[in-house]
């Protein structure tokens, strides 16, 4: 005797579907009860063989026709196969024998919306929910929702799962996706009422202890984030998603030993991602602990070599501990994968600067300078290498270009008035050192630390020290008045 209920159920299909085909022909007289049609009809969507769905929910009419399940089930397969006009015929039927079936208004609603109806289709829900109550009710809230994410309508969306919520505080497929609508519509600090509640009548809800949490993160309040999350955490000690957001929370408020400690709980919680360990490099990285951090880094890079950033933070590890060649190396990588970013080419040309290749520093400071011609940190590179090169001629032309492009800005002034004095042209460079001065005398440094040695020049040092006391005679003056 067969005591397999899965091959029992088979073995009755089967017998239905025999039943079904000899009366299709005629050649059978066994009636068919309603659920049996509908358990043909449902095994012919499943195969997703639509014309003999379709085939076996008319038949299965001309025996009931007044019965709503059916006629639904003719409803859905006639949307599966795009006869939208035809299905709300169906429908409206359905509607005169039973208004009270949920699945009428949720067919409904995909047939307006399959014809960009989306007005009617919300207008079809709205009263529908007025007329159900408890899950039926919280799954059109569910459709609702839905319906408003397909057409943008972000701000609804959080309100449907509020109201969710306030129907059954315990859905966790609310309190997951109300957490994203939270942070996606910036409406934190309702979710914090609403969560507050929840937490009041179900405290040892981690979701919602989750939420509230991520609510108070997205206001940047760190700390209350964190003391939620660790509620979260009293409850589900395995929640990682807490630890991952903790995490976070610390390293915003530069608690960075406390950053470490949340997320390697996390990669000891749940699959290693290359962004947990990015953070946890990220985290060294500002202890100044570079070997770890590149090795975490290098964690990283395991699991997505082909992001360049991550290239690049290794090479910045290098550049940190004054490793030029192994930090050249890395953005070699990272210039392979996405060659015209601004801040590789920037480190590269000071690497090979550092290592003497003022050829190659020019080639990468110029790469920045062609594709961000605003960018004042291309030209004072590209013009700063120049001038430790002694390529003055070129030196000049470029500060020219840089003073163009950037609107005047007077650390350019100051380079042109080092690079003036280095041609020979003193008087020329001096009257451009005194605007510099005059323009912005708190970029003085950059000139002393481009060319400290013309400070032993007695004619730059009688501008500067000529300046410096126009500026505390005004500074005087003004006081006075």
């Amino acid at each position: 005797m067969n005591t397999d209920p899965l091959e029992n159920d088979k073995e009755t299909l089967r017998e239905l579907l025999r039943h079904y085909d000899n009366l299709r022909a005629g050649r059978d007289a066994t009636f068919l009860e309603e659920d049996a049609f509908e358990k043909i009809i449902d095994y012919f969507d499943d195969l997703e063989d639509f014309p003999k769905a379709l085939e076996a929910a008319e038949l299965s009419i001309e025996y009931f026709p007044f019965s709503a399940s059916l006629l639904l089930r003719k409803a859905d397969v006639l949307l599966s196969t795009r006869k939208y006009y035809e299905a709300l015929d169906v429908l409206e039927k359905v509607e005169l024998l039973d208004a009270t079936d949920i699945n009428l208004y949720i067919l409904k609603t995909d047939a307006y919306l399959a014809l960009d109806r989306q007005d009617r289709a919300v207008e079809i829900l709205e009263q529908a929910i007025d007329q159900f109550e408890g899950e039926e009710k919280i799954e059109l809230l569910f459709e609702l929702a839905d319906v408003y994410d397909d057409y943008e309508e972000f701000e609804k969306v959080f309100d449907c799962l509020q109201l969710i919520l306030q129907e059954d505080p315990t859905s966790e497929e609310a309190l997951y996706k109300i957490c994203f609508w939270a942070d996606f519509t910036g409406r934190y600090e309702e979710s914090i009422r609403l969560h507050l509640s929840i937490i009041d009548e179900h405290p040892y809800s981690e979701l919602a202890w989750f939420n509230l949490a991520a609510a108070y993160q997205g206001l940047k309040l760190y700390e209350k984030a964190i003391d939620a999350y660790q509620y979260a955490l009293v409850i589900d000690e395995k929640f990682d998603f807490a630890y991952r957001n903790i995490g976070d929370a610390y390293i915003r408020l530069r608690k960075y030993k406390e950053a470490i400690e949340a997320l390697e709980k996390v990669l000891e919680l749940a699959k290693p991602e290359d962004v947990i360990y990015e953070a946890i490099g990220h985290c060294y990285d500002r202890l100044k602990n570079y070997a770890q951090a590149r090795f975490h880094y290098r964690k990283a890079v395991h699991l997505n070599a082909e992001d360049a950033r991550l290239h690049y933070k290794i090479a910045c590890t290098y550049f940190n501990e004054q490793q030029w060649a192994p930090a050249a190396k890395q953005l070699e990588t990272a210039l392979r994968l996405n060659r015209q970013q601004t801040e590789y080419n920037l480190l590269m040309g000071e690497c090979q600067l550092q290592l003497g290749a003022f050829k190659e520093a020019i080639h990468y400071f110029s790469t920045v300078v062609g594709n961000k011609p605003r960018n004042k940190s291309g030209w004072e590179a590209l013009i700063r290498t120049l001038y430790q090169a002694e390529f003055y001629e070129e030196a000049q032309v470029q500060a020219h270009a840089a003073l163009q492009h950037t609107e005047g800005k007077p650390l350019f002034l100051y380079y042109l008035a080092a690079v003036q004095i280095a041609l020979g042209r003193t008087k020329e460079g001096l009257l451009t050192l005194e605007g510099a001065v005059q323009a912005a005398p708190r970029l003085l440094n950059k000139f002393v630390a481009l060319c400290p040695e013309l400070l032993q020049n007695q004619p730059v040092v009688e501008v500067i020290a000529r300046n410096k006391r126009a500026r505390k005679k005004s500074g005087d003056k003004d006081r006075e008045a």
